[in-house]
């Protein structure tokens, strides 16, 4: 049985074990079809309640945090940068993934706002884990709200980041912007709705 939500390492999703919303689903192990420099491509293999064996093409994936850096002024720092996968720029929150073996995803979010955006955080609260695409993906991503903002160095790494833009938005224009089409990213529209309710619940 996997252990309750409050033993978990701080910043990790429960492992998809089988649960009561899944009784008798097994993972019964992976064959490895590509290892790129982040993910790699596996053929996973499961077996039903019922005995019944079937395979899933998988993408296994390190995790990753995102981190909704909130000013003063209520507003939020958003980067726009270029994603291929799109072949578009989105207006994100700042976030990377969890690429440095045994760094505590609080201190992955901390870097990688500071070399994003050029800000540091004084403070950092975990919102949620969520599973990005668990349709054919294992990602957990670590949302971070982080406050009481301070001035640090940005470093950039990559093409997209070289290009990457800093845009700074109200959280009160959150709705709007999603409606319009110009917040398409899930963790971007996630993690800002969970930041202004947690902001809203400590002004209460």
């Amino acid at each position: 049985m996997p252990p309750p939500d409050d033993e978990l390492p701080p910043g990790r999703a429960p492992h998809p074990d089988p649960t009561p919303h899944t009784p008798g689903f097994r993972h019964l192990g992976d064959e490895l079809r590509f290892a790129g420099w982040r993910i790699s491509l596996v053929r996973a293999a499961f077996e039903a309640p019922d005995g019944t064996r079937f395979t899933r093409d998988v993408v296994r994936h390190p995790g990753a945090v995102a981190v909704v850096p909130v000013t003063d002024r209520d507003t939020v720092l958003l980067v726009r940068q270029y994603r291929g996968p799109v072949d578009r720029e989105l207006l994100e929150i700042p976030a990377g993934t969890r690429d440095v073996d045994g760094e505590p995803p609080e201190d992955t979010a901390r870097r990688e706002l500071e070399e994003e955006v050029g800000v540091r955080a004084g403070s950092l609260e975990l919102l949620a884990t969520v599973f990005n695409t668990p349709g054919f993906c294992d990602e957990a991503t670590c949302i971070y709200l982080a406050g009481e903002l301070t001035p640090g160095t940005a470093a950039r790494h990559g093409a997209e980041e070289h290009f990457l833009e800093v845009v700074e938005v109200a959280l009160a224009d959150v709705d709007d912007l999603a409606t319009r089409g110009m917040l398409m990213d899930a963790q971007t529209v996630l993690g800002l709705l969970l930041a202004r309710q947690a902001l809203g619940r400590a002004g209460a």
